[in-house]
């Protein structure tokens, strides 16, 4: 596997010896100080040109970056919006482990969106076509403290959609329960989780995404009963699951709604669980 130190050096050496590129910056989780490093990381990389035209037209241009295990064309997929004109992508997969997610910008796209991303790092301006950007950080990742109608509208969310989960359980429709549970539920049980993270940090972290860094600000117990929410196709173990995660959820949102100095509504978690356990019962017959 080629290392960290051969990858910069490939990538800003193809960039010097094309005249087409104009600049190089880099955004992503290598330019976050607060991520762990490791192997996999990818080299989330953009070339600023005059145009991408010719980068298109000319698809084998790439192989110069090594030998790709297999890749993807973002931009050519139908189902989602593209403007090739200005911007152009590359996800490639190496066979030696590395990858390069590299999009080609135009000069003006690159101007108007470079500071969108505060983890945005210049690496090579040949023509001092870039402006000055600010050291890189995830401040603009930080999760942010809700409002209290954001509070409550998920404590309701939460609880009303269990309601779903009961009924496709009680079904033995496991893929529909999957959907409620991983689509509606689960992520307001993860909002509230984020919302105990920034209560601890002052408002001060990134979670990382799909909150993969949650962890740090967990309790193990509190960790582990995360975990358990994730379940299989077995209607018994989404059933153990589903009131783990109803557990979990309503301590964290008391201590959410207690820190922040709003009343958790008592009345409608114990209206929900009890019709979980009633359906609960019921499928037992």
């Amino acid at each position: 596997m080629r290392t960290e130190s051969e990858m910069y050096s490939l990538i800003l050496d193809v960039a010097k010896n094309d005249a087409r590129v104009k600049a190089v910056y880099m955004n992503g989780s290598r330019t976050n100080e607060n991520v762990p490093k490791d192997i996999f990381q990818d080299y989330d990389i953009v070339y600023v040109a005059e145009d991408t035209e010719s980068f298109i037209e000319d698809k084998g241009w790439i192989k110069i970056f090594g030998e790709i295990l297999y890749m993807q064309y973002p931009d050519e997929n139908p189902n989602y919006p593209s403007d090739k004109k200005n911007s152009y992508g590359y996800l490639m997969q190496f066979a030696d482990g590395n990858r390069i997610d590299l999009t080609i910008q135009s000069v003006n796209y690159a101007l108007q969106h470079i500071k969108e991303d505060k983890l945005c790092k210049i690496l090579l301006d040949k023509e001092n076509i870039l402006p000055e950007t600010e050291a890189a950080t995830d401040c603009q990742y930080w999760v942010k403290k809700p409002t209290e109608e954001q509070y409550l509208a998920a404590c309701n969310e939460f609880w009303w959609c269990t309601n779903n989960i009961a009924k496709g359980l009680w079904r033995k429709e496991i893929p529909y329960v999957q959907d409620m549970t991983n689509y509606c539920v689960r992520p307001q049980l993860i909002t509230m989780l984020n919302w105990k993270a920034g209560i601890l940090t002052g408002w001060s972290v990134s979670t990382g995404k799909s909150s993969k860094y949650l962890y740090k600000w967990l309790s193990e117990e509190e960790w582990q009963m995360l975990l358990a929410t994730y379940f299989d196709g077995n209607v018994d173990n989404a059933w153990k699951a589903v009131f783990s995660m109803c557990g979990l959820f309503e301590n964290t949102a008391r201590f959410v709604g207690e820190k922040s100095g709003w009343e958790y509504n008592e009345k409608e978690g114990k209206a929900a669980t009890a019709f979980l356990e009633y359906v609960h019962r019921m499928s037992a017959l």
